[in-house]
């Protein structure tokens, strides 16, 4: 039997034993990821944390795996402690015969997908067709030159609303793909994957929660995380490709250089790794580095501090500096990324500030002045259309970083 502590919380005696919910574990590195798939909780355990975990699991007591421990490397663990915090992770079933309280799990989307459904995803022969399309699409672009589109190419009719009605429309049809890319790649490692709105600065996306993927191989780790960029790059592909067979003065060829540009636009934007794009992920992952953004913003922080004042004492008469406590790889990955987050942000925000911000003004202003009778019927379907579009997007933008500040306060985060 296995009493309550004052708190109402199981008391961890040394003959307390535990029941774990089923965790997946992975080596990286010279630390061991260890997480339960179904709430997309994981964390990075030193060699002798996964070692406890193992014993645990296999129905030792909390004395027994401790004084194991110490036959095998010398050395005394609390794992009473141990215990506490693999339950308050939510890794814990039950403390001897006491059920530990579970809680929801994170709703996935298009639950009804199942792996083997998705399975095709990851099969060795996908990212041989995709680069045998995008051989095909840069050799008859080489041929043909003129088939590359430039702006001119979004303004393929004189009705600017028109334009601007059916570039959303295409635009977000393929943001949508680019993330259910990333959700059936993940879906076919065993990955639930939750696909939502979200923003990075003064961008809004949609973005794909794919956490779990974390205790994959790397073949599948890489593939989940650049599958968007593989289906945009094989849409724009597929479109050289139709360009290629239609007439230069016909509708179907500027339908198809309008949807080629809108197909090649958010690539650059994946090289904005600062606000955490598809390629940031590869990079953190190859890095080897658990939280690359947080990190980097950590010690973006710390640096401008110093730059300004002198820094404030850290623990045990240290500097401060965050990225001390990381391993000498991940420190160096740290410091390089929060230049190039600093610089990043500093110049995304100008432009926004420069550009973009009096843009849309402009653009929503002359629109809201282009309704009524006296601008005729053509003339307010296209003001229509722009505070449709652009004022739609905005205020979608405003209401999700709300709810995302929201959710971060009631988490207790930054």
């Amino acid at each position: 039997m296995t009493g309550t502590a004052a708190d109402g919380s199981p008391r961890i005696e040394p003959s307390t034993r535990v029941l774990l919910h089923g965790l997946a574990v992975r080596r990286d590195r010279d630390e061991w990821i260890v997480g339960r798939m179904a709430t997309r909780t994981f964390v990075a355990l030193p060699a002798a944390g996964a070692r406890a975990v193992e014993l645990l699991g296999a129905g030792l007591s909390v004395a027994r795996t401790a004084w194991t421990l110490c036959d095998e490397t010398g050395e005394e663990f609390d794992v009473a402690d141990f215990v506490g915090d693999l339950a308050a992770l939510g890794f814990v079933a039950r403390i001897g015969d006491v059920p530990v309280p579970d809680g929801e799990p994170p709703r996935a989307s298009l639950p009804w997908l199942r792996p083997r459904h998705a399975r095709f995803a990851l099969h060795p022969a996908l990212p041989v067709l995709a680069g045998a399309l995008l051989a095909a699409a840069v050799a008859v672009l080489i041929r043909r030159p003129a088939l590359l589109p430039g702006y001119r190419d979004l303004l393929w009719s004189p009705h600017g609303g028109l334009v601007l009605l059916t570039g959303a429309a295409a635009g977000w049809a393929l943001l949508l793909a680019h993330e259910l890319a990333h959700l059936v790649t993940a879906r076919a490692a065993g990955v639930p994957g939750r696909m939502r709105l979200g923003t990075r600065l003064q961008f809004l996306v949609m973005q794909t929660d794919i956490s779990g993927i974390e205790l994959a191989p790397l073949r599948h780790r890489l593939t989940a995380y650049l599958a968007g960029i593989a289906l945009d790059l094989s849409v724009a592909s597929a479109l050289v490709l139709l360009l290629a067979g239609t007439d230069p003065g016909a509708t179907a060829h500027r339908l198809l250089s309008a949807a080629l540009l809108l197909a090649l636009l958010p690539l650059p934007f994946q090289l904005m790794v600062f606000t955490r794009t598809d390629l940031y992920f590869v990079l953190q992952d190859l890095t080897g580095c658990r939280d690359l953004y947080g990190d980097g913003l950590a010690y973006a922080r710390y640096a401008v501090r110093r730059a300004v004042r002198s820094p404030r004492p850290g623990p045990a008469g240290g500097t401060g500096d965050p990225s001390a406590r990381l391993p000498a790889h991940e420190r160096r990955a740290v410091r390089l990324y929060s230049v190039v987050l600093a610089a990043g942000t500093v110049v995304c925000l100008a432009f926004m500030a420069a550009v973009t911000l009096p843009a849309d003004v402009t653009l929503l202003v002359r629109a809201a002045r282009g309704l009524g009778p006296g601008h005729g019927l053509a003339g307010s379907a296209d003001s229509a259309a722009v505070l449709i579009v652009l004022g739609g997007v905005n205020v979608l933008w405003a209401v999700t970083r709300w709810r995302d500040h929201r959710s971060r306060r009631s988490a207790g985060t930054a």
